[in-house]
């Protein structure tokens, strides 16, 4: 694999990231039965936002050859394989997504082999910024997804991210949040940030079956205390 720089999407992505999280409900094939288990949802504290949205973000970094990097910019961070969260029982390798032709996000496939998947366009894990993994919660066909227990995070609960260099990016939750799906806070997810920060994302809430879709996502807030050998 090569490696990922820490390149940030221009408002036109910005924009196509907060249609296409809807999708995430929707793709999550949130297609709930009567009687299909409940995912957990955050309590109450792990819930509360304690920290301010970021700021907005820029535009995106200039094109190779256009403008030199910053002498004391960081050096590009290898690509995510895999995902683990021991609080939750969570393995899983890590599928490239990138955006659909209508501009939005793309989504894991469905399956029996339900795994997760980094967004590409945003920073790799580990490198300064808001790196992004998404998963189902659950299906109608194969139960409960890669992310059915994210909302069951408490703060302080750690988050490793393999890397295709042989290292571990260790992050630790900070907040846990559930979000209406038309109330997406876009520039708090993907917004630039200061040091390097993580977001899993999953669909949550009640399941509206008028729509197939859940009414929620609910999003773990992390932030990188370590990086170690594999």
């Amino acid at each position: 694999m090569t490696e990922q720089s820490s390149r940030r999407p221009s408002t036109r992505a910005w924009i196509a990231l907060a249609v296409g999280l809807l999708v995430v409900a929707v793709v999550a094939v949130a297609v709930a039965v009567t009687g299909q288990r409940q995912a957990p949802r955050p309590t109450t504290a792990t819930a509360d936002r304690i920290q301010p949205a970021p700021t907005a973000p820029s535009g995106p970094a200039p094109a190779a050859g256009e403008e030199p990097a910053p002498a004391d910019e960081a050096p590009p961070v290898a690509v995510p394989v895999s995902v683990t969260v021991p609080a939750i029982d969570v393995t899983s390798d890590l599928l490239r997504l990138d955006l659909n032709d209508d501009g939005t996000v793309e989504v894991p496939p469905l399956g029996p082999d339900d795994r997760a998947g980094w967004y590409q366009r945003g920073p790799a894990p580990g490198a300064v910024g808001p790196a992004v993994i998404l998963g189902h919660v659950d299906s109608a066909e194969h139960g409960p997804g890669v992310f059915f227990d994210l909302g069951a995070l408490q703060a302080g609960d750690e988050v490793e991210v393999a890397r295709a260099d042989g290292t571990i990016a260790v992050f630790a939750v900070d907040r846990v949040e559930v979000h209406p799906k038309d109330e997406f806070p876009t520039i708090e997810v993907y917004g630039n940030t200061d040091d390097a920060q993580l977001r899993l994302i999953t669909c949550g809430g009640d399941f509206d079956s008028a729509v197939r879709s859940y009414e929620d996502n609910v999003i773990a807030f992390a932030t990188l205390v370590g990086t170690r050998a594999a």
